[in-house]
């Protein structure tokens, strides 16, 4: 993955997870509500040349007060480069003020508008034109000759209530027109006469590309052009996916409007969705199956169509629902697809997520997009208090509370209290408080015939728990027990085998603190098995590394990552036998991260290049190469298949393009080079180039399609800037063609020492 690629959702999660004590800020997420959006009607025009950096927007918000008495005061908000030209309230124009809203992310613009009286229940309507200028492509808002994005996150359209609104950002029906100047577009809705219209609640984006559509089992998936066979079988394999995944949720919440579902292929913002659109990553396509992460986001995706969409979820604490409800639904459907190890090994995922800021966490109800914790805990620790509450109540009594409390359109953590008040002191302590609870266990003490086993809880709650132990002859026994709160407890396990291993809450059912005192004797000291893993790992520890790793795998057989720092081990050791066999175990596996997929190929990669095996070794490191899952596994892959000099067919007019760069850069000519630039994309790069290179020497190495119109070019540089020594590397970079002219869109790698 490149470093400056800005695709992928946890990198676009990076602009959310943020906090703030600004006083704007602040008063937004403790205010109350007082305008709802009843609908957006949007119309959009991308710039006509390349040259042009400015969205032209003309913004109608059908507006409601929702508030207990008549307001005369509206402010919205909108991305602090929008350039207002007009305001009209009622089709009357208005005068507006501006001001500016401090964020964790920014600045937001204020514009701030006097409205005559309108009573509680009563409506207006308020229409705002402007431009709004994108100086530099981010995965948020792009603009751009071969494809052009706008994201809510961006926030390219005025609205009352922001993201960090703590009840709840705003989300309506809307209808979208966007001039794409021949381009493709792309929302969520039904696409009619040019228009997106989209009957459930949901926030305004769009997307502009050049993408062949596919259409498989009721959903569209719009992937790069030229894809080839087996690119048309992740589509088909994507959409079959999206289809058992709303099959799947109706039989939980039953029907809902029908919806168009599309998955679409994204450069950055991939993870994004909304209203049954999804953003999935580019490369998703190339990698030899579907990854955890993007079947994750698929599933997750989905279940929000019923939670959030078709019904609106408000009110403080929001997220719990929104994002954590989804989030079980996801998981439970992965159970039901994958089989139970697979879910649990994404439970554990969960799990390690929420340990990394469980110590610094806020109620739930009252967690607030402006923390940066906000995702990890709302997703994750909301997933495992649904899962609880559902282990609780039945599934099936579960499913139909919640499908009678969504019959009204609307779902909020008041009536989730009034449906399930017979689980008070758990809803109170799970939404109220902070994760106060640790369970731990302590080593067996035999006595007699029988073997005892202390229990300790640390919560506000007791703790139903299901305690495992390991006999030495690889014996498995439980006991069902209950550890009132703060207090102690014990189980007795009458065997007369030694009891060598001990686990309490066996299933991870509760939030805890800490969870590596779970087991005993203790195994690890972290939370996180893959941190500690990962640590032995970087210290060349690759003894300690196996050890830590089949001990974890002896629990978790189906846990990718952790199986793949085994095969890296392994292979460190010399062990390239055993670790061929790891790594082929993990391409095999139903449904690895995409990061495992690419180390597992660097590794067979590298086995086979030792084994003299030229062909192999190509072939597995290509595949690493397509993964595009994570930086140091696509240099790894590079770095190998460089070694087996491989002759390159090189087309012509990428030649020309690299000659005449490598003219320009010492040249020095900054307007030449903007020249040979996508707009809005490298201009960092670039200044660094301009006015310094003394030299500047491109050796290409190879070349990979990532689409009709986009490459990857690795080569070798040699280059001196000013007053530095001479200096050489591998370089990676992404050319696009605008027109019939290749153009550098970005730098993905940058290896020059």
């Amino acid at each position: 993955m490149s470093r400056n690629k800005i695709h992928r959702f946890s990198l676009l999660s990076f602009f959310i997870f943020v906090f703030s004590i600004n006083i704007f800020a602040q008063d937004e997420s403790r205010a109350s509500k007082t305008w709802h959006v009843q609908k957006y009607d949007l119309t959009a025009a991308l710039p006509q040349n390349e040259a042009e950096r400015y969205l032209q927007v003309k913004a109608v918000l059908n507006l409601k007060n929702v508030g207990s008495a008549a307001a005369s005061r509206l402010t919205l908000r909108i991305n602090q480069n929008a350039e207002v030209s007009a305001v009209k309230i009622n089709d009357a124009v208005a005068d507006f003020t501006k001001g500016e809203e401090k964020t964790g992310t920014g600045i937001l613009q204020r514009i701030i508008l006097r409205t005559p009286s309108i009573p509680a229940n009563g409506a207006l309507n308020v229409a705002v034109e402007y431009k709004l200028k994108v100086d530099e492509n981010s995965g948020l808002n792009a603009i751009s000759p071969i494809g052009s994005q706008f994201l809510p996150l961006s926030y390219w359209y005025p609205t009352p209530n922001s993201w960090f609104f703590a009840r709840g950002a705003d989300s309506a029906p809307f209808r979208l027109q966007i001039n794409a100047n021949g381009q493709t577009a792309v929302s969520s809705g039904a696409q009619t006469s040019g228009a997106f219209d989209q009957s459930i609640n949901g926030q305004p984006f769009f997307a502009t590309g050049n993408w062949e559509t596919a259409n498989s089992a009721g959903v569209s998936v719009f992937l790069p052009k030229g894809a080839g066979a087996e690119e048309q079988k992740r589509a088909s394999e994507l959409a079959a996916l999206a289809n058992e995944a709303k099959t799947f949720t109706t039989s939980l919440l039953g029907a809902i409007p029908d919806v168009p579902v599309k998955i679409v292929s994204v450069r950055r913002g991939a993870g994004f969705s909304s209203g049954g659109t999804i953003f999935v990553d580019e490369d998703v396509f190339r990698r030899q199956k579907i990854d955890s992460q993007t079947a994750m986001t698929i599933a997750d995706s989905i279940a929000k169509l019923w939670i959030g969409n078709t019904v609106l979820v408000g009110g403080e604490g929001f997220g719990v629902i929104r994002e954590g409800l989804t989030r079980f639904i996801a998981t439970q459907f992965f159970e039901s697809k994958y089989g139970k190890d697979v879910a649990d090994v994404e439970r554990q995922r969960q799990r390690t997520a929420y340990a990394a800021i469980a110590r610094r966490d806020s109620p739930l109800i009252s967690v607030s997009p402006l923390d940066d914790y906000y995702f990890p805990e709302v997703a994750n620790k909301g997933a495992m208090i649904w899962r609880l509450l559902a282990k609780r109540v039945g599934q099936d009594e579960f499913f139909n509370l919640l499908r009678a409390n969504m019959k009204d359109g609307s779902l909020d953590l008041a009536e989730i209290r009034a449906a399930f008040s017979n689980q008070k002191e758990f809803i109170d302590y799970a939404f109220d408080q902070v994760t106060d609870m640790n369970l731990l266990v302590g080593l067996p003490q035999v006595s007699g015939a029988e073997t005892k086993v202390a229990l300790r809880n640390t919560g506000s709650i007791d703790a139903s728990v299901t305690v495992n132990a390991i006999t030495q002859n690889g014996e498995n026994l439980t006991a069902q027990t209950t550890i009132p709160a703060k207090n102690f407890g014990e189980v007795v396990f009458k065997t007369g085998s030694k009891i060598v291993r001990t686990e309490i809450d066996k299933e991870k059912l509760y939030p805890q603190s800490d969870y590596s005192d779970d087991i005993a004797p203790r195994q690890l000291d972290e939370s996180d098995p893959l941190l500690v893993i990962k640590r032995a790992f970087d210290k060349q520890d690759y003894a300690s590394a196996e050890k830590y790793a089949r001990n974890v795998l002896q629990a978790m057989p189906r846990f990718d990552e952790v199986r793949t720092y085994l095969g890296r081990a392994l292979f460190a050791q010399g062990k390239s036998a055993e670790a061929e066999r790891e790594f082929q175990s993990i391409i095999e596996e139903k449904l690895p991260t995409a990061r495992s997929l690419a180390w597992s190929n660097v590794g067979l990669g590298e086995i086979s290049l030792k084994n003299g095996q030229s062909a192999n070794a190509v072939k597995y490191f290509d595949n690493a190469v397509k993964s595009d899952a994570e930086y140091g596994a696509t240099l790894a892959a590079r770095q190998g298949r460089s070694k087996l000099n491989a002759n390159a067919v090189i087309d012509e007019s990428i030649k020309a393009y690299f000659a005449q760069f490598d003219k320009i850069a010492v040249s020095n000519r900054k307007a030449d080079m903007q020249g040979l630039l996508l707009s809005g994309e490298v201009s960092k790069f670039a200044a660094g180039i301009s006015g310094q290179t003394e030299q500047w020497q491109t050796k290409i190495l190879s070349v990979d399609k990532i689409d009709n119109d986009n490459v990857l070019i690795e080569s070798t540089l040699n280059i001196k800037l000013l007053n530095r020594e001479p200096e050489t590397g591998i370089a990676v970079y992404r050319l696009s063609r605008a027109g019939n002219i290749w153009k550098l869109s970005g730098v993905e790698m940058f290896e020059i020492r």
